[in-house]
């Protein structure tokens, strides 16, 4: 399909007829040679003389070349294009960041599968995990993995697969034996830092109290809730736990509330599920379609043509022209 991208040029096609019409003749002063025999040499040639401009002919070859030239002209500036097939640009409207404690008590087999057998907590947490990142297609998703200290595995990207595998080979303790919810935590919103979507999500999971962050970690999520992140936390340890080993729900319920998020629980690996599943529903898949139709310039064809033809006459005329004066 062609269009115009500026029409309003076409406007401009019957300026020169305009111009001829209304516009007065250019006039011109030339220097002449006055003799005082001039009357006898008119009268002798029977010519008749008077006052006036020159007007030079013009022969149809010229004047069928110059309109055609000035409508090429303003066709080319009225920026003829051809419009391609509708295409449609699919990005995400929400990032995710998830944070996944690995610290040692992460490796504690107290979570019960489906056929009652115990398991590590950091396995049961890996394979829900990922049947939830599979199911966010489309989303841009980041992985940060904390211990001692937090580390982000991957920055935010569309290639979920590539978070699958490194979820898959991450490791209890890689990160140190401890745990430092307020650094992952700031570690996520430096991530988000370098997005320019709105919607900002950061998925927190821990089963320990914090004993190593920089950073207190509910002043961590008043930080991020300034910088319009919403978090929501999720806690697989053992409340009745001693030192670091206990979960902090407190800490994850405050965490949660000041940046207007949710806290869950979970104890086995059914109810870990169901939060995930939870929190799909809470933030679901979420992007933005736009649609747009490639353009291709078109204006440089009527300028070769209008430079062709204009260099076409000139040649006939210089031709015609040589042939008169040898004859």
């Amino acid at each position: 399909m062609i269009t115009l991208g500026f029409a309003w040029a076409l406007l401009a096609l019957p300026l020169p007829i305009l111009i001829w019409r209304l516009a007065p003749p250019h006039r011109e002063r030339v220097p002449a040679l006055r003799f005082p025999f001039f009357r006898r040499v008119a009268d002798a040639a029977g010519a008749d003389t008077r006052a006036g401009a020159v007007v030079l002919n013009r022969s149809r070859l010229q004047m069928i070349a110059a309109i055609a030239c000035w409508c090429l002209v303003i066709l080319a500036l009225a920026r003829p294009e051809r419009l391609g097939a509708p295409v449609e640009v699919t990005r995400a409207a929400r990032d995710v960041v998830l944070a996944i404690d690995i610290s040692g008590s992460m490796d504690t087999r107290d979570f019960e599968s489906a056929d009652g057998t115990r398991m590590q907590r950091l396995a049961a947490v890996r394979e829900v995990v990922k049947g939830f990142v599979s199911g966010r297609d489309g989303d841009r998703m980041a992985l940060i993995v904390f211990g001692s200290k937090a580390y982000l595995q991957t920055p935010l990207t569309e290639d979920l697969g590539t978070i699958l595998t490194l979820l898959d080979t991450t490791e209890v303790g890689m990160a140190g034996p401890h745990t430092a919810l307020g650094d992952a935590i700031g570690l996520a919103i430096r991530t988000f830092e370098n997005s320019e979507i709105e919607e900002r999500l950061l998925i927190l999971l821990s089963d320990g109290s914090d004993t190593s962050s920089r950073m207190d970690p509910v002043n961590a999520a008043e930080i991020a809730a300034s910088k319009g992140v919403e978090i929501y936390t999720i806690g697989v340890g053992d409340p009745d736990a001693t030192g670091e080993n206990r979960v902090d729900i407190a800490a994850l319920q405050q965490i949660a509330g000041r940046t207007g998020g949710a806290y869950f629980f979970a104890s086995d690996a059914a109810a870990l599920d169901q939060v995930y599943s939870r929190i799909d529903e809470l933030a679901p898949h979420k992007v933005e379609t736009t649609s747009y139709r490639p353009r291709q310039p078109l204006a440089w064809i009527p300028l070769a043509m209008a430079a062709l033809l204009g260099t076409a006459t000139l040649g006939v005329l210089q031709l015609g022209s040589r042939r008169r004066t040898t004859a």
